[in-house]
């Protein structure tokens, strides 16, 4: 399946920020909290408080944050 242009930056902030909200939220609940019986409704709730805040700071700071890594790149 292929996504069309216009897509793939939405797609990518998707899947960035969804790969990273699980990873983050399942292992600051488990630091956190511990691993027992209610962690997984825990690690749910930090999951559906982080995840849109991630997608949206991504969206609008994934352009900035390449412009800087392209500049600290090119004066190398």
């Amino acid at each position: 399946m292929r996504v069309p242009a216009p897509f793939r930056r939405l797609l990518t902030t998707f899947l960035m920020s969804l790969y990273m909200v699980i990873v983050m939220t399942f292992v600051i609940t488990t630091v956190n909290t511990g691993f027992d019986s209610d962690f997984p409704a825990r690690w749910g709730r930090a999951f559906l408080i982080a995840w849109p805040i991630a997608f949206v700071v991504i969206l609008i700071g994934a352009p900035t944050v390449q412009k800087l890594a392209d500049k600290l790149l090119a004066s190398g």
